[in-house]
């Protein structure tokens, strides 16, 4: 198997494992743990894991000049996109959850019109438009409330939050991924979002009654910390190597049909007709500023 399969299958592993996600940790929050608590637990176990597979794998001396962008990633990729997402988790569902996050490749377009100058054509340009009524129907016209859901517009809105943060950070670690390896990347800006995310997250974490959670619950947070976090990144980060951010961006696609599948099986959310509607506006528009005539991978 070459570079590029081995690049498929990491982005794709990553997106399955991000679609499952969305209701394994939903179910446990905010019984047993808070959504800034769980984000202390990723970043700490995801940090640790990471330095432990480092031991293995030749040190790399970072630049002094890219201590900077460093550090920028781990708050945008490893801080804001992962507070964001699991306090919009935390406050909405499942399926919207894995809905609005498909935007991501609309606002990484925009942004990058916006730093790297790229060019938007009118047709892409349409499907941002399309893609934000979509996501403001979601916001503005779902269910205000249901059970475990207690707020589910600020929810929606934290996830577009958390979608522009984890596309600032795809912008900003790409130059990385050409310098670096994926295990020295990966070890630093844990470490690092560790400290970022200890001033709001740490009060949280301290709360949580470690000792009395059931089995169930420790599964769940094994799986946040060693597959949603631990691997995901991983993945992503291998995958750049050899992909473009869009086509890792593509794969974003597959977490709404996974994440839908996991949480009716599972009886944590339910389709509704406004859901589906603006899912489709949201596909429409993803799919027309990502439409090309021809590309590489």
């Amino acid at each position: 198997m070459n570079k590029r399969h081995l690049a498929f299958l990491a982005a794709f592993g990553a997106s399955f494992i991000y679609g499952v996600n969305h209701t394994l940790a939903k179910d446990v929050m905010p019984t047993y743990i808070e959504a800034y608590g769980f984000i202390m637990l990723r970043v700490l176990g995801a940090a640790v894991l990471f330095w432990i597979t480092s031991l293995f794998f030749p040190t790399e001396k970072i630049d002094r000049k890219d201590w900077i962008r460093f550090v920028l990633c781990a708050f945008f990729g490893m801080t804001l996109n992962m507070l964001m997402f699991f306090k919009g988790l935390q406050l909405s569902t499942p399926i919207n959850s894995s809905v609005v996050i498909t935007l991501s490749p609309v606002i990484l377009l925009v942004l990058s019109a916006i730093f790297l100058k790229e060019k938007i054509t009118w047709l892409k340009g349409f499907g941002i438009g399309i893609g934000l009524i979509g996501a403001l129907v979601l916001i503005l016209f779902g269910s205000k409330t249901q059970e475990n859901a207690p707020n589910i517009p600020l929810g929606n809105m934290l996830f577009i939050v958390n979608a522009t943060a984890y596309s600032v950070y795809l912008i900003l670690v790409k130059p990385l991924t050409v310098k670096y390896s994926s295990i020295t990347l990966m070890k630093w800006f844990f470490l690092i979002a560790v400290f970022t995310n200890m001033p709001v997250a740490l009060p949280q974490f301290l709360e949580v009654k470690w000792t009395t959670l059931p089995l169930s619950v420790i599964g769940v947070m094994t799986f946040v910390v060693v597959g949603t976090t631990y691997l995901t990144y991983l993945f992503n980060v291998f995958a750049l190597r050899t992909l473009k951010p869009s086509t890792i961006g593509a794969f974003i696609y597959l977490q709404p049909l996974i994440a839908t599948l996991v949480a009716i099986i599972l009886g944590a959310d339910t389709l509704t007709g406004i859901r589906i509607f603006a899912a489709a506006l949201i596909f429409l528009g993803v799919y027309l500023t990502t439409k090309r005539k021809a590309s590489g991978y």
